[in-house]
């Protein structure tokens, strides 16, 4: 699935609840749907600093595509974990750095966020940044 029908389906999920409380239930759930990540992968070189949970994030770069596993120790934030790595994981890096994530706008989970959380979310998206600009630096060696 193309980057574009993820976030089309991330928005259409969430756009589909008219209360905050049942686009919460919806973070949580995808949350869930994290696959396990690996205990010897929660190292301080996958933290993202700037999360007022603990989060990390660690990618693999294969056949020119980014794949991340990801978890956190809070449920709405793993959520929030689980909703950008079902948006940018299995992408090329630069179809990672070319997507703008206008979609945690458009659902308007950045105004429903504590200020922490805001910072937590936007450390996580330049975490996600920063690894697809040093995949792309590495394939165009």
């Amino acid at each position: 699935m193309a980057i574009q029908q993820r976030i089309d389906d991330i928005t259409n999920k969430f756009n589909q609840f008219d209360d905050w409380e049942d686009r919460y239930r919806e973070l949580i759930k995808f949350g869930k749907t994290l696959p396990e990540m690996s205990e010897n992968l929660k190292i301080e070189d996958n933290k993202v600093k700037g999360c007022q949970s603990q989060v990390w994030l660690h990618p693999t770069f294969n056949d020119g595509v980014i794949k991340f596993a990801g978890d956190s120790d809070a449920a709405i934030v793993k959520g929030i974990v689980g909703v950008l790595l079902y948006v940018y994981s299995e992408s090329t890096p630069m179809e990672i750095l070319s997507t703008k994530p206008t979609f945690i706008d458009d659902i308007g989970l950045r105004q429903h966020l504590s200020m922490s959380r805001a910072n937590g979310l936007n450390s996580m998206l330049k975490k996600i940044s920063i690894y697809a600009m040093a995949f792309q630096a590495k394939a165009n060696m």
